[in-house]
């Protein structure tokens, strides 16, 4: 499903025209009845693609509301609550932008809903056709739905059923779009922004306790024209293109033809009547393996014998070696075709390219960053890994893709680099006569890296296990030697030692399997929260270098210990949620310098509490998401909290990711916190909403220590 940009055209915007009923047309009473949706694909409804669902609103319906939609309390036992209606919905839509009548009377509602069900409301993107008709029409005397309906020729059967509104809604839309292009406004944003210019009707709606039926961008020019394939532009088909093009004979057979193919592994043979090559590009033809595959699907084994001028397609299309991917690309796709002719300056036959080409070649940019992770000689070639790191976040922001697959993908590479710089380290204490190492050892990172929650501004935060080996032993030097050498060539690669001290190369986060588990029975039986100052991100660990079953198995040791003594993960549970408020006095964000720490206030004590119910409820998850899910699914938990706190903290990760995108590109040096101004009005209020959800997580951690 593909997102919708600042400047989609509204003619061709992936839309969900909307509707509900409620209980009342009061906002500060209503409550939601029934839910409806259809899709626009294309500029037209497609009712094929369509939702409806009634919902339990928890309360009698009143008389009046009945009257007006026929909705019953009776109609509504079976009914899903708000809750469950708007998941549903939710997976349904997809993203979609969403169209409606009066749809800040709606947003409103759902937003009031939202708060009841303990859901953290994010307002989705949208356009309200009465907005658009007083754009369109300003005379218009009536700006009811039926009178739009009128004057539009829409018709009106089934009115005041969610899905019925819902599709006189969008036949609304598809019949204003032609008289919005006549006044020039072509797109998405275009509409947004003459909306925002109707005061008078937005004045009226917030006097009503409407929402604004339309969004508000801080960030829309990033993602304005959507999201191209740089490689595409950049690249030509020299650069893609197998030389010396194999020439088979015209007479030669299928079976031969068939055999050379797989001798050199391609997928077509140029033909020619003596099979030179050299020639210009109309005196050949073309065979490929799909023609073979045909021939033979059609006429058996016996089609093989027949000669290869049977079959070959002729003339050639072809493409300068010169041209960049993207004409490539589309000749292919206009001639619906896989393989094109590549020809030199003078006109004559230099090669075939192929989609398959294309493709590895396109796969192989993709993973470049891997391998130069893989292939780094030394702290520099690290560090010019890590710089394309911002570059990869970026694109992925302006796919739209979740910001918790995004700090995965970080994480990752944070442990690939890692994992390098231990081999480089082993390669050179090798080299200065340093031997190998004494024994098994497993390298591991933790915190956030080991979560697979990492953003753009990690420092390090490791650890070595190795088999055996007392304290300041032999063996035990040697590892301080070994865990000093990658940890600073981490730190010069511009991940920075850790200002903790969390590293391997400290004597409190090295050591024997022994001595780790004589560590973790220690924390374990302490009794005092300022005793286990870092003792929690150890159990964010994953394994990274070496003896990986040397690092499963502390880590399964360490969540066997810790889940049976209640009192550890308490003390844990016990330091979360004790940061100073960031809300002023009169409910504003705390900032400074404009800007509000979310790590201080929202990541760390998510993750922190997750991390500690997980201990003590035995779910030995990665992520603070599977914490918090895994948390959810347990009997006589809070599980909207749980939710609400889940969706919270992916918000979270998305603002800090897109600041430090943003910062990257003005020089400003990084950090987890984000402008306050830059987000939309919208985007305020969400924060605010995820801020407060946070805030009860002390009580929630109390409450759910001994469920």
């Amino acid at each position: 499903m593909k997102p919708v940009y600042d400047a989609t055209p509204l003619i061709a915007a992936n839309a969900i025209a909307f509707d509900t009923e409620t209980t009342s047309l009061d906002v500060k009473e209503a409550r939601i009845l029934q839910i409806g949706g259809i899709a626009l694909v294309g500029g037209r409804l497609s009712p094929d693609d369509a939702f409806e669902t009634l919902v339990d609103p928890g309360i009698a319906v009143p008389a009046r509301s009945t009257a007006v939609h026929g909705i019953t309390g009776q109609m509504l036992r079976t009914a899903p609550a708000f809750a469950e209606a708007w998941r549903r919905f939710e997976a349904f839509r997809r993203g979609r932008l969403l169209i409606g009548y009066a749809l800040g009377f709606d947003l409103a509602v759902l937003e009031r809903e939202a708060a009841r069900a303990g859901l953290l409301w994010q307002a989705p993107r949208t356009l309200c056709v009465r907005m658009l008709a007083g754009i369109v029409n300003p005379e218009l005397p009536d700006a009811s739905l039926d009178a739009i309906a009128a004057w539009l020729d829409v018709p009106t059967e089934g009115r005041h059923a969610a899905d019925a509104d819902a599709r006189i809604a969008g036949e609304i839309f598809v019949a204003l779009v032609p008289h919005l292009i006549a006044r020039g406004i072509r797109t998405v944003a275009e509409a947004e922004h003459a909306s925002s210019l109707r005061g008078a009707a937005l004045r009226q709606q917030a006097e009503a306790g409407w929402s604004e039926p339309f969004l508000r961008r801080a960030d829309g020019a990033r993602r304005a024209l959507g999201v191209l394939d740089p490689y595409a532009f950049s690249h030509r088909v020299a650069e893609a293109v197998a030389s010396d093009p194999v020439v088979i004979r015209a007479d030669a057979s299928l079976q031969t033809a068939a055999r050379t193919m797989a001798d050199h592994r391609i997928s077509s043979l140029l033909v020619a009547p003596d099979g030179a090559s050299g020639r210009p590009v109309g005196e050949y033809a073309i065979i490929t393996e799909r023609d073979v595959l045909r021939a033979v699907a059609a006429a058996g084994a016996g089609a093989l014998d027949a000669p290869v001028e049977t079959l070959a397609v002729s003339p050639l299309v072809s493409i300068g070696a010169d041209a960049f991917f993207y004409q490539a690309l589309g000749l292919m796709n206009r001639h619906r075709i896989r393989h094109l002719a590549v020809t030199d300056g003078e006109g004559r036959l230099s090669g075939v390219i192929s989609a398959r080409d294309f493709l590895k070649f396109r796969a192989g940019a993709a993973v470049d960053l891997q391998e130069c992770i893989e292939t780094a000689r030394d702290p520099a070639d690290l560090a010019g890994a890590w710089a394309r790191v911002p570059v990869v976040s970026a694109a992925l922001l302006d796919e739209e893709i979740d910001a918790r697959s995004i700090t995965e993908i970080v994480s990752g590479i944070l442990c690939a680099m890692t994992e390098r710089a231990c081999a480089i380290a082993l390669s050179e204490m090798c080299e200065a006569g340093e031997g190998a190492p004494p024994c098994a050892f497993g390298v591991m990172v933790l915190g956030s890296g080991g979560r697979g929650e990492s953003l753009l501004a990690p420092d390090q935060d490791n650890a070595l296990v190795f088999a055996e080996g007392e304290p300041g032993g032999e063996a035990d030097r040697w590892f301080e030697r070994f865990g000093t050498r990658f940890t600073d060539h981490l730190h010069a690669a511009a991940i920075p030692l850790c200002r903790g001290g969390v590293m391997a190369r400290n004597p409190a986060w090295r050591g024997s399997a022994a001595e780790w588990r004589h560590r973790v029975d220690a924390w374990v039986g302490k009794v005092r929260p300022q005793d286990l100052l870092n003792v929690d991100i150890f159990y964010d660990l994953r394994a990274v270098h070496g003896e990986h079953a040397l690092v499963d198995a502390l880590r399964a040791y360490a969540w066997e210990k810790g889940g049976a003594s209640v009192e550890f993960a308490k003390l844990l549970g016990e330091s979360v949620g004790e940061t100073k408020s960031p809300f002023t006095l009169f409910g504003g964000l705390r900032q400074e310098d404009g800007r509000i720490d979310l790590k201080r206030h929202g990541l760390f004590p998510i993750a922190a509490m997750a991390r500690a119910l997980a201990i003590r409820h035995h779910l030995p998850h990665a992520s603070t998401r599977q914490r918090l899910e895994g948390l959810m699914e347990l009997p006589g938990m809070p599980h909207g909290d749980l939710a609400a706190l889940r969706d919270a903290h992916g918000f979270f990760l998305t603002l800090v990711l897109e600041q430090q995108v943003a910062d990257i590109a003005v020089g400003i040096p990084l950090s987890n916190r984000i402008v306050v101004d830059r987000l939309a009005g919208r985007q305020q209020k969400t924060l605010k909403d995820a801020l407060k959800s946070v805030a009860l997580i002390p009580e929630m951690v109390r409450n759910a220590m001994f469920v």
